[in-house]
């Protein structure tokens, strides 16, 4: 190949030049000092803060032999499929469905109500759930004036409450994701179908959910990439408890790092979340691929 035409073959990639360093810089250094401290026993104060020492594999022995980490890594998958996969997801698109389907003043004020909720800081929208669910909260004075007693939701049930908040704080993002994949579905296969006799249940799921499969599958990764990260609005609500009925892995870890102060353990726990995005990030890209004609 000429000298030239390399060259020229170089400089096409010259734009993205400044996107890779970013991501180099801010995503892979980041992602590769923690795998290295958690080979460590870096401590965040003390002898080990200045100069820790290389202990291998051993964190991670202890991580696997720690009987919170499992309940942590069921109730991670748990939070992760009831709120993103299932919660997220379905409810995203059975209200962009019904949103194409309503009036618009209807539409207006149904999209309103949700994306409210997702462009609220994080810490204020955990703040609100919190007053909602709590022994005091809006949940119970609701019950309380139709007779019906309430309890502590986040002390009974605190997995739930999370989820269910995660799923108010997140809906949004899915049900725009859909409405705009919904506008590209072909309005002459729908009234085909439905000339035909096909019902509207049939039509969904013969026509318009394979037409945007693309776009579940993108949804998808996003909603389960962000999910796997949420750490403030469980922080908020329960701290993990009550005991370790709400520890999720991004709280463990920074439960290990920050509040015992072993940046090692911890960080070998962040390392174990990174590699679980990693598959579910795999996972949802070869689903992608194979949507590609």
């Amino acid at each position: 190949m000429p000298a030239s035409h390399r060259t020229r073959h170089a400089l096409r990639y010259l734009p993205v030049l400044p996107a890779v360093v970013l991501l180099l810089v801010f995503l892979a250094g980041p992602v590769l000092w923690a795998f290295h401290a958690s080979l460590t026993n870096a401590g965040l104060t003390g002898r080990h803060a200045r100069n820790p020492d290389w202990v291998g594999l051993e964190n991670y022995q202890r991580l696997f032999q720690d009987p919170v980490f499992p309940l942590s890594l069921a109730l991670t998958l748990l939070f992760v499929a009831g709120s993103a996969i299932l919660g997220q997801n379905v409810l995203g698109l059975a209200l962009a469905v019904l949103m194409r389907r309503a009036r618009p003043v209807v539409s207006a004020t149904v999209g309103t109500a949700v994306v409210a909720a997702w462009v609220l800081p994080e810490i204020v929208a955990a703040f609100a759930a919190y007053a909602f669910f709590s022994r005091d909260g809006t949940l119970n004075q609701l019950l309380g004036s139709v007779g019906v007693a309430g309890t502590d939701w986040l002390y009974a049930v605190p997995m739930a409450a999370v989820v269910l908040a995660n799923v108010w704080r997140g809906t949004a993002f899915s049900m725009l994701v859909y409405r705009s994949a919904l506008g590209g579905v072909p309005g002459e296969l729908t009234e085909a179908a439905q000339m035909d006799g096909a019902g509207a249940w049939q039509r969904l799921a013969l026509i318009t959910l394979p037409v945007i499969r693309g776009s579940i599958a993108t949804n998808l990764m996003l909603v389960t990439l962000q999910t796997l990260a949420v750490f403030t609005l469980i922080w908020v609500m329960t701290g993990g408890g009550p005991a370790t009925g709400s520890t999720t892995l991004p709280v463990l870890a920074y439960q290990e790092a920050f509040k015992f102060g072993d940046i090692g353990y911890g960080t070998a726990v962040a390392s174990v979340l990174i590699l679980i995005g990693a598959v579910f990030g795999a996972v949802y890209l070869r689903l992608l691929r194979e949507q590609r004609p």
